[in-house]
């Protein structure tokens, strides 16, 4: 088939066919709107968040994030929420995936003054003196063209020390201890708890490049790891022969880490407080410290969690 005739057959039938499994696995045309008039809502909530206030002489705590124009709104409320629930202040660093537009960089500054952006081409620059592309072709090519994989690489990259990198679509209903512990006294690697093990990969080929047996559930919404002891070699590595004998995978960003932290002692987010794929009852009534809303948890997020979230902290 011609690459004309290929992209033909994917307009006129992968493409609305795919658009309409995605339908009716999120309920059928009403559920998506619902969903979709939730999210604008949420968006519209975001530009309205009163500033947080911290506790007196609290120091602050530096979170590291991944977003774009996408999922600007959510990167908002999960620092909104974590910060009114630990009175801390935070410092966040954020790196921009090439789409924050001023607005969106304004409406998260008046959140919180301490942010650091960081733009692409800050990036691209510590890439090509760090990652050169001549030595580092597989990592250089999946951060092209493979997004997850920047929350692994940016914030560590040239640097050394602990960081704390979060997705941006959790929420939080109570006060984060277990993180706020983490992040004042780190001393071993950090990770969330997943709803099923997700790798991408065969778990034999994992544990031999990894040189030890992978965890169970390793979820990487939340991540905290020493930078300096990032070996970006073993790295490049990891990625090439996975990639040449299995493809590229969704999960890869979350294979790495897993294979990073494979026989290491580690600070394991308790599951049932900081929930990934939060389901009835849990998903109703937000009793857990945090919810990481990921694949069919996203109605509840956009449609009323958010909301619950603004009203626990009132």
């Amino acid at each position: 088939m011609s690459s004309f005739a290929g992209r033909l057959f994917y307009q006129v039938w992968h493409r609305p066919i795919g658009a309409v499994i995605l339908n009716f696995r999120a309920g059928g045309l009403v559920e998506t709107w619902r969903t979709a008039r939730g999210r604008a809502a949420m968006t519209a909530a975001a530009r309205q968040l009163p500033a947080p206030v911290a506790g007196p002489a609290a120091p602050p705590v530096e979170l590291f994030l991944l977003t774009g124009k996408r999922f600007w709104e959510q990167t908002a409320f999960c620092l909104w929420t974590f910060a009114r629930h630990s009175g801390r202040p935070l410092r966040p660093v954020i790196y921009d995936d090439g789409s924050l537009g001023p607005d969106h960089r304004a409406a998260l500054a008046r959140l919180f003054p301490a942010t650091q952006f960081v733009p692409p081409t800050e990036a691209i620059s510590r890439l090509d003196e760090f990652l050169p592309a001549a030595r580092f072709p597989t990592l250089r090519d999946r951060w092209q063209h493979y997004p997850n994989i920047r929350k692994l690489i940016d914030p560590h990259l040239g640097s050394t020390g602990w960081k704390l990198v979060l997705d941006s679509d959790l929420l939080f209903f109570r006060r984060p201890d277990f993180i706020l512990d983490w992040c004042d006294r780190p001393r071993a690697p950090l990770h969330a708890v997943d709803c099923e093990t997700s790798y991408g990969y065969p778990r034999p080929l994992l544990d031999s490049l990894a040189g030890a047996p992978l965890a169970d559930l390793v979820n990487v919404g939340l991540t905290g790891l020493n930078s300096g002891e990032l070996d970006w070699e073993r790295l490049e590595h990891w990625c090439r022969t996975l990639i040449e004998r299995e493809g590229t995978s969704y999960y890869l960003e979350q294979a790495l880490i897993a294979m990073l932290v494979a026989g290491r002692p580690c600070a394991v987010a308790p599951a049932a407080d900081y929930v990934t794929l939060p389901r009835p009852p849990e998903s109703a009534q937000c009793r857990a410290v945090m919810h990481h809303y990921v694949a069919d948890s996203k109605p509840a997020y956009f449609r009323q969690n958010w909301r619950t979230a603004l009203a626990r902290t009132a």
